[in-house]
Parts: C-alpha cells; structure tokens; sequence
C-alpha cells in the first residue's frame, strides 16, 4: 500500500506521478512565469511550485534526469539534494548546464526526479578501537583501476 503524503501544487503543471509502474523516482517540473536560459557553466534554482509534508522517519532525494545529464549536459549541482521531513517551503532544483551550449527551462519541462526513502537515525558511540575488516583503512582506488 503506497505511503500517503499531503502536497500543495501551486504551478498549474501536473502532482509528480511514476512514470512506470517500476519506477523508483517521480519526474519534478519547472514552475515558471518565463522561461529561464542557462549558460554553459551556469547554475540556477528553478521552482517546482511543489510543497509536500513528509512524515518523520522519511526524506525526498533530489536526483538529476538521465536523459537530460547524457543528451544536454544538465544535472543537480548538489545530488542528491535532501529535503527533510520538517520543511515545508517550496520544493526548488539546483541546475547546472555542463555543456558548451546553452539551454532553455520551460514552464512544465521535467527538470529531476524526486525519491522519497525511510532513513535511521544514529546514536554515537563513542569507542578507541574499531573492528579490523579485510579492506581496512584502504580508501579511493585502493583496489586497483579495473
């Protein structure tokens, strides 16, 4: 049974909706008054019009679209952005063009996807010594290139 989750759609476009029925993330949309025009290189919040009220426990991911970041070099500067369960300001998207073309936000343009996912909590615990693991402290490319 789907989780219900109160939203205020104040942008005219369609509420979020799965695409198919296996789909993990709902595509957001721009909310403009006038279409926004982003330079190579640049970056620019765009507004969804969307505010939702998430239960605790739970947070929505901001996560860039495929199509967009392979075909038109625009991605979500902070991926993924978090949205926690106690804000209930309008939902906006940090875009950025890495291409060496400009692009052109519309009003209704899918501009991300949206995931709501359950998180823990942690509660410290503070200790001298961790256990040993094969890896150990072995960090970035420690296992070789391939």
């Amino acid at each position: 049974m789907p989780m219900k989750v109160k939203i205020k759609n104040t942008s005219g476009n369609a509420l979020p909706a799965y695409e198919t029925e296996f789909s993990a993330g709902m595509d957001l949309r721009a909310s403009l008054e006038t279409p926004i025009v982003l330079q190579p290189m640049e970056r620019c919040l765009v507004p969804t019009g969307l505010f939702i009220e998430l239960p605790s426990g739970y947070e929505a991911q901001i996560r860039p679209r495929s199509g967009m970041a392979f075909k038109y070099g625009i991605t979500v500067l902070n991926t993924p952005g978090t949205i926690d369960s106690d804000y209930r300001g309008e939902i906006k998207v940090i875009l950025i063009n890495l291409s060496d073309s400009e692009f052109t936000i519309n009003n209704g343009d899918r501009i991300s996807q949206m995931i709501i996912n359950k998180f823990e909590k942690v509660l410290w615990e503070e200790c001298d010594l961790l256990n040993d693991t094969p890896r150990g402290a072995g960090g970035f490319g420690h296992t070789g290139a391939s």
